[in-house]
């Protein structure tokens, strides 16, 4: 009887320890459960905060950035005015191809210049995006200039 008493006892002990330790695991499953969706809330709020961070630049950003862009666009005007003055001035008939490239260079770098002056710096602009294409148009620009004034003779 004490034996049968004793595995009745530890048998009851072992299912309520389990069926507490379930309980007590489903529970804290669905805590942590809560807390996850809770951190991916916080997580794309936060997302979403940078990224509109990002899309628009702080003033100052925008007025340097305006003025670096305005110096360099004036330079590339000053080098296309050297090569159409230096076109003239050697006398020799120049190919029209030379001539050509030259006033489309000018086009890209008005065109550019255009971009620039009507550009919104507001929430509905992509400033990063902006700055990535105008940095890859004035690098093209860049090197067509420094290409066309090579010689390959």
């Amino acid at each position: 009887m004490k034996k049968t008493l004793f595995t009745l006892a530890i048998t009851t002990f072992m299912a309520g320890t389990i069926l507490t330790g379930c309980q007590n695991s489903s529970k804290k499953e669905e805590v942590a459960l809560d807390n996850v969706e809770d951190a991916r809330e916080n997580l794309d709020e936060a997302k979403e905060e940078l990224s509109d961070a990002r899309k628009v630049a702080t003033e100052e950003e925008w007025n340097a950035f305006k003025a670096s862009t305005n110096a360099t666009i004036a330079e590339n005007e000053m080098r296309i005015a050297e090569m159409k003055a230096s076109m003239k001035k050697t006398g020799k008939s120049i190919d029209d191809e030379y001539a050509q490239k030259i006033d489309i260079l000018e086009q890209k770098n008005n065109d550019i210049k255009a971009k620039i002056e009507t550009y919104k710096n507001d929430a509905s602009s992509d400033w990063e995006a902006f700055k990535q294409e105008y940095n890859r148009d004035m690098d093209e620009l860049g090197q067509a200039l420094k290409n066309l004034t090579v010689d390959n003779k």
